[in-house]
């Protein structure tokens, strides 16, 4: 990165834990081939490959309709897989609710946060898990395990683990949501638009908290529209675009400016020449001649060959040009 000049770049290694090993190396959690989800004869999700490793933020990213919702439902279990394969851990796995996602060690925290407003913090931590002493809660229990899982997340800004959810700002009801994945035994934790609708000291909290799971050794998927949070956090990036996966690398590999053209057409400009890489085999007949077109600097497109004029010898004769016979001027 030039000094003084911010290109959405950053190290390979930032983002990751201290002697923690890159994407690429890193042992793979989840692994997505082939998966397909059609709606009747819409086709949400096309052949999508996706690798999530073990103890690293994945970013997944794309234009809204390009497919993130589907693909976090279907792993999350709500929806089935019509194509394709899941492993987890490398072994195939099927999922036919959330609660096998659960079991198996995913956690979700949708946008809306699945959280409860009239119920206090320690409600909400251990909601459909709430362990009993005999035929009564055990809240001394619950209050510590909450307590003790806030605090190793470093999340110090509520005022009390019973006040209700409902008086919590934006950042401290993720921070509940995410602790409630932590108290779940999660491994992978998929968080959508955790810093949508956030301020500012509000969304540095929600990415440290990313960072901090990320240390812990759980593995995260952030779906998010903000590329310089995705830039900050990630250390993987996969792009969606029309149900179709077109890019998936370290986040070394990408800038803000390639990032962009992948998420709003598909393409990567290449670095060698300047054009447009070659669209996708599946893409409309039309997209290849665009993606051909060039513009040269201070000039006009040229038409692809096809489409120039007839040769010389083949054009309209001019229109002739006017001869002496007018009328005198001087004759009435």
């Amino acid at each position: 990165m030039t000094a003084g000049v911010d290109t959405g770049a950053r190290p390979a290694s930032a983002g990751r834990a201290p002697g923690a090993p890159p994407g690429e190396g890193a042992e793979e959690l989840l692994r997505l081939r082939g998966v397909v989800k059609n709606f009747g004869p819409v086709r949400a999700l096309n052949a999508v490959d996706l690798t999530v490793p073990a103890g690293q933020v994945t970013a997944l990213v794309g234009d809204n309709g390009a497919g993130k919702s589907t693909l976090i439902k279907t792993i999350s279990g709500i929806w089935p897989l019509d194509e394709g394969e899941m492993r987890w851990n490398g072994k195939p796995v099927h999922l036919h609710s959330p609660r096998d996602a659960t079991d198996l060690g995913i956690a979700t925290v949708y946008q809306d946060l699945a959280l409860c407003d009239n119920l206090d913090i320690v409600a909400n931590m251990f909601l459909g898990r709430e362990p009993l002493s005999g035929v009564l809660l055990d809240e001394s229990h619950m209050e510590l395990q909450a307590k003790a899982t806030l605090t190793d997340l470093h999340v110090t800004t509520v005022r009390s683990i019973r006040q209700p959810v409902g008086s919590l700002s934006g950042g401290q009801r993720q921070a509940v949501a995410v602790a409630k994945a932590v108290m779940q035994n999660a491994q992978l934790v998929i968080m959508d638009e955790p810093t949508a609708a956030l301020g500012v000291s509000q969304t540095e909290m929600v990415l440290g908290l990313i960072e901090r799971l990320s240390s812990r050794g759980i593995a995260v998927l952030v779906i998010s529209h903000n590329l310089s949070d995705v830039f900050r956090v990630a250390d993987r990036l996969a792009v969606l675009y029309l149900g179709r996966l077109v890019s998936e690398g370290p986040i070394a590999d990408y800038d803000t400016q390639r990032a962009v053209e992948l998420i709003t057409t598909g393409m990567t400009t290449s670095a060698a020449d300047g054009r447009r890489a070659a669209p996708d085999a599946s893409a409309g007949p039309g997209d290849g001649r665009r993606a051909a077109l060039e513009i040269p600097a201070g000039g006009r497109a040229a038409a692809p060959a096809g489409d120039r004029a007839a040769p010389a010898g083949d054009r309209a004769d001019p229109a002739p040009a006017p001869t002496g016979d007018t009328d005198d001027e001087g004759e009435h």
